[in-house]
């Protein structure tokens, strides 16, 4: 079974500091150096480049019907104000794109929805990252913390000019790639499910300290893939009934259905956990049942030395039997130490037998 050794980093101490203004930006010094791609496309063509000028960022995104713009790394406070500036960002959304802390939620910024979800970048750890994502008229911004993501199944399709998506607004899209980061939870969960039945076979035959280790941290785990996947139960809710015509009812129905695989990997992390609760419980209720046998044990040769402790004690007391006929006169008898081996072994033979109909012998 394979072992959690790396720790992860908590996103909690990456903020800003403390009473900082609204709106006040503050980069992590170990994000990675960001990176803006734009995608561009419509039904006859698509167009993509990495952008350098960012002062010709805007003018691009009116050439054709759909423009995706994905910023991979959070480390340049430039580059992320002028994507801001480009497209008229509230300044809390740069905040919260920036600060990657953020709890999944979707925000309304005038004619933008802004997106934040956990996105898997594994399918064997708890790796994530913050992805946020801007939907607007004909345009889609994503930032994401580092260059790589589970998107390239909706690149794919672009580029291979699937005309449901190619044909779609920047709804469709918005669909599309929060669709795809829902299914990345499923691969990682299923991971999960295999290390349960591999800690399964481990609490009942290997009852040690590196198994409950390990259940500990499968069921911290857990947890946290709970506080990630809850929320996207409302956020999928929220899109799914939006009025403001950025999502088309064709687009919603699609949203509903991502709605429904966000309960799935709600019921999935629970029955987990339920799991994880009796493996725990298992695993106690054995080592506490195998104390009990060692402790019968004990009792039960405890319980065969004490009269035979009580005899050899007897029989070792220094009376001296030639002052007195009361003196333990069977020390002087010629049978005596056969006597008093006979007398301890029948005691002890009596005791298990009686044991043995009690059934405490197991």
């Amino acid at each position: 079974m394979k072992k959690h050794s790396k720790k992860r980093k908590n996103p909690a101490k990456r903020r800003a500091p403390v009473g900082a203004s609204p709106g006040t930006i503050f980069s992590d010094p170990e994000a990675a150096p960001s990176k803006v791609h734009l995608t561009s496309y419509n039904e006859q063509e698509l167009v993509e480049e990495d952008i350098t000028d960012l002062s010709s960022l805007r003018s691009r995104v009116r050439e054709r019907a759909v423009t995706w713009v994905n910023v991979d790394g959070l480390g340049n406070e430039n580059v992320i104000q002028e994507v801001a500036k480009a497209f008229g960002l509230h300044l809390l959304a740069v905040e919260d794109i920036v600060h990657v802390n953020q709890r999944p939620k979707v925000d309304e910024y005038g004619d933008l929805r802004f997106v934040v979800l956990r996105m898997p970048r594994s399918s064997d750890t708890l790796e994530t990252e913050q992805f946020s994502l801007l939907l607007g008229p004909g345009i889609v911004l994503t930032f994401q913390e580092q260059i790589g993501d589970c998107l390239e199944p909706v690149r794919a399709r672009l580029r291979e000019g699937r005309p449901r998506i190619r044909e779609g607004s920047a709804g469709y899209l918005a669909y599309a790639i929060l669709d795809a980061i829902v299914d990345a939870y499923f691969p990682l969960l299923e991971y999960y499910g295999d290390q349960l039945e591999d800690l399964e076979a481990d609490v009942l035959d290997h009852q040690n300290q590196e198994t409950i280790r390990s259940l500990h941290q499968l069921k911290r785990d857990l947890a946290t893939l709970r506080r990630y996947i809850w929320p996207l139960r409302e956020l999928m809710s929220s899109l799914a009934r939006d009025e403001s015509g950025l999502i088309d009812e064709t687009t919603q129905v699609y949203l509903r259905d991502c709605h429904d695989h966000a309960l799935r990997l709600m019921d999935i992390v629970e029955s987990y956990r339920d799991v994880s609760s009796g493996l725990m419980d298992l695993y106690l209720s054995i080592v506490s049942n195998r104390m009990n046998e060692i402790m019968k044990v004990l009792t039960i040769i405890a319980t065969l030395f004490i009269p035979l402790s009580f005899i050899a004690g007897l029989y070792g007391m220094n009376f001296n039997p030639q002052k007195s006929p009361w003196n333990m006169p069977e020390l002087n008898w010629y049978f005596g130490y056969p006597f008093a081996w006979g007398l301890m072994i029948a005691v002890a033979v009596t005791l298990l037998v009686y044991f043995k109909k009690k059934g405490w012998l197991g």
